[in-house]
């Protein structure tokens, strides 16, 4: 059986905002029956997100104030991809900036577009265990609360609503499915 054609052709486009790491887009596209809309879009660098894990099996979480909703979030540790910077290399600056700790051993898992209806953000997961400390060197303006917490817990904290991260939550559900063997 033949798939239909869904795809939405680019006739005309423009940016209308370009910031300090995002980019929007406002594009005229032809739909599959031939008529004309327009897609308002955000286009971001690229992100990473690192589930590290400690011996015992804590999670490493971060508290973090997210200002587009006025409140504090606990997520793992991410961040975005500086021009011209390979992914793995993103995630290991990440993890020791915000959180001190270096990995000795790297799991790429998955790619995640959290936001597609208006975004081409993606964001690929990383599993990071044999953490070593070291010292955390935040970016200028970055403030968070980094602490650990048993995998069990942190599962807790998403069922519960204190976890609501995206991204948090398909690690930490990612991670409790291949445990259990439900996952391949």
């Amino acid at each position: 059986m033949d798939k239909p054609d869904l795809e939405e052709r680019f006739v005309d486009g423009e940016e209308v905002f370009s910031g300090g790491f995002i980019r929007v887009w406002r594009d005229t596209v032809r739909l599959p029956d031939g008529t004309l809309t327009s897609r308002e879009y955000i286009r971001h660098p690229g992100a990473v997100a690192i589930l590290a894990l400690t011996d015992v099996g804590n999670v490493v979480l971060e508290r973090q104030y997210r200002y587009p909703l006025g409140r504090d979030f606990i997520e793992i540790p991410a961040g975005k991809v500086e021009p011209g910077e390979a992914l793995l290399e993103t995630a290991k600056r990440e993890l020791l900036e915000e959180t001190g700790y270096r990995a000795a051993d790297w799991q790429r898992t998955t790619t995640i577009h959290n936001a597609i209806g208006y975004s081409d953000e993606a964001i690929e997961l990383y599993v990071a265990r044999g953490l070593e400390k070291r010292t955390a060197r935040l970016d200028a303006g970055e403030f968070l609360e980094v602490f650990e917490a048993p995998f069990g817990e942190a599962l807790a904290m998403v069922r519960d609503g204190r976890i609501t991260d995206v991204k948090t939550m398909i690690a930490l559900f990612w991670l409790e499915a291949f445990r259990d063997g439900r996952a391949a």
